[in-house]
């Protein structure tokens, strides 16, 4: 009849909803997410069975779960969390060449303000790009899959189940040889893409609880402090916590360009010539300076204090200044400690620090005084950490992560430890020029890498370790009034200038030069004690807050003769 529409053929409806296109976009999915899976098996040393787990079983499993419902679009956007964690780690595999996303990296996403953050992700845009190109229109054709209610067809669906339980039954068979022949017997949790990220995760979680509950938990905490000894004059200690500066191009460290030209001429500083750093990321590494804790205590660090609290039970007024943006991190719990703290706005050059302190100093009465001074150091982007007058090398402009801007890069970062160097020389220039007892204990959280040989890494914070990340910066300066009223410990810090240390050290170091007892101070720990214990092995915190040896860190026989042309052995 005239105007009467005839009713759609079901079979024709039937054919648009039941789409080819839709198991191609379930084909898409598992393709895209066992892509890392893929890359880890030629950067990591896995045995051959280990491999084939690694790269069956995830795959077994992702097929499983594209047709786990007809409507795969939906199940694809319900596998969100795992596009998004194999798009950070094709990200971090190509910013660190190797290793699977760390509880540090977590960690550090979570704690690392917008700014560093935005720095950072502007230089590895790359990557982003690439991600964004596997991962997004995959989401978006999903979405669109989901609009239009279509569905896998059944002889579609029946056929990627049989073969994706095939190959995960057969990746959980090797599983069995490839326990047998693992080093640590940890295949599934530490080797295993995505299990051992989800393993990464709870710990992370485990590790901001507690946290979060430090008020609580050392809240009964005490050092019992007391002083040893003290002078009739004004005592003032300045402990400066350094960033991302590596020992190898410091020019006090042998370095063939001249990046310490003033440091290089004052007299009486002690250089520590075999300082190792206790951890590769600031969140763990500060707290860890800021705390009498090693590395085989971890879970202490949720119930002591720090140094503030230290210096401030033994009479000390205590400063805690910042050229770091608060991270909800353990260092600001340490931090709260002090009587005052203070974090510095822009444009944050670490010379706003030394202002800040002559201000305390000079509206101050207190005869002891402790200055924590956290500086912004040579933290990428390293043509950000100085004015432009300190530009010794160029050129050194905002350049991506790349093999051809290592020029750029590289002059960048000496422009840093330049401008560092002149920031230490200015405030034991002011501290010399006080009528004071003063000493300054420096040191950084960690080195960093710059593209320095085949393997191409960068920055620092990857869960392997190089010898350029752990190989730290690290010195002491005694005024002359303090020389005098403390010789033995003068002698002592120059004593143990090629003692073997690792950031550890730092904690008793300082109270030690303040003369300062108390439960959990160890002498033979300080660097300014003539009974410091030279055999004392020496731990790196790893990803999963385990005592390691140097050694176990990931590092190879290259990092091991790097750091042994420096005088350092493990």
């Amino acid at each position: 009849m005239k105007g009467h529409s005839p009713k759609e053929d079901p079979r024709r409806a039937v054919v648009r909803s039941r789409s080819r296109f839709t198991t191609l976009l379930s084909v898409w999915f598992f393709a895209a997410l066992i892509i890392p899976n893929c890359i880890l098996a030629n950067t990591e040393h896995y045995s051959l069975w280990t491999v084939e787990s690694l790269i069956l079983l995830p795959l077994g499993f992702y097929m499983l779960w594209s047709v786990a419902l007809r409507r795969s679009g939906i199940m694809i956007w319900l596998g969100f969390p795992f596009l998004f964690l194999a798009a950070f780690q094709i990200v971090l595999l190509y910013l660190f060449g190797n290793s699977i996303i760390a509880t540090d990296m977590f960690t550090n996403v979570l704690t690392t303000n917008p700014g560093e953050a935005g720095e950072l992700l502007s230089n590895i845009y790359p990557a982003i790009i690439v991600v964004c190109v596997i991962y997004l229109p995959l989401l978006w054709f999903a979405a669109r899959e989901i609009g239009h209610k279509r569905y896998i067809s059944r002889t579609s669906r029946v056929t990627i189940s049989l073969i994706g339980a095939s190959l995960m039954a057969i990746g959980l068979l090797a599983l069995y040889p490839a326990y047998r022949t693992g080093r640590d017997k940890h295949v599934m949790r530490d080797e295993i893409f995505p299990v051992n990220v989800f393993y990464n995760i709870t710990i992370c979680a485990q590790e901001f609880r507690r946290m979060q509950h430090f008020e609580r938990t050392s809240a009964d905490f005490r050092f019992h402090a007391k002083r040893t000894a003290q002078t009739d004059g004004r005592e003032i200690y300045v402990y400066v916590i350094g960033e991302a500066s590596r020992a190898m191009n410091w020019q006090l460290y042998g370095y063939g360009r001249e990046t310490n030209p003033r440091l290089a001429r004052t007299e009486g500083l002690v250089v520590f010539r075999n300082m190792l750093t206790q951890s590769n990321t600031t969140h763990k590494s500060v707290p860890l300076i800021l705390s009498s804790v090693g590395t085989d205590q971890h879970s202490e660090l949720y119930r002591r204090k720090g140094l503030p609290a230290l210096f401030k039970e033994a009479g000390f007024e205590t400063w805690f200044i910042s050229n770091q943006s608060p991270q909800g991190a353990m260092i600001d719990k340490l931090a709260r400690d002090a009587d005052h703290l203070l974090y510095i706005r822009t444009p944050r050059y670490d010379m706003q620090l030394l202002d800040e302190m002559q201000r305390a100093v000079e509206n101050s009465d207190a005869r002891k005084m402790l200055f924590v001074l956290h500086c912004y150091g040579s933290h990428f982007s390293y043509h950000q950490r100085y004015p432009r007058e300190f530009a010794r090398f160029r050129p050194d402009g905002d350049v991506a992560i790349s093999a051809k801007h290592l020029e750029k890069l590289r002059n960048a970062y000496d422009n840093s430890v330049v401008y560092t160097d002149h920031f230490l020389a200015e405030t034991i220039a002011y501290l010399d020029g006080l009528d004071a007892d003063a000493a300054l204990l420096y040191c950084a959280d960690h080195g960093e890498d710059m593209l320095d040989d085949s393997r191409q890494r960068f920055l620092h914070a990857s869960p392997t370790t190089t010898a350029y990340q752990i190989y730290v910066a690290s010195l002491a300066w005694f005024s002359d009034r303090y020389r005098q009223h403390f010789p033995e410990k003068a002698a002592a810090a120059e004593a143990n200038g090629d003692a073997p240390a690792t950031t550890h050290a730092l904690f008793h170091t300082m109270a030690d030069m303040a003369s300062i007892e108390g439960d959990h101070i160890r002498r033979s720990v300080s660097l300014v004690n003539p009974r410091y214990d030279r055999t004392a092995p020496r731990r790196y915190l790893n990803d999963h807050n385990e005592a390691v040896p140097f050694v176990r860190t990931g590092l190879t026989r290259l990092d091991i003769d790097t750091l042994r042309s420096y005088g350092v052995e493990l």
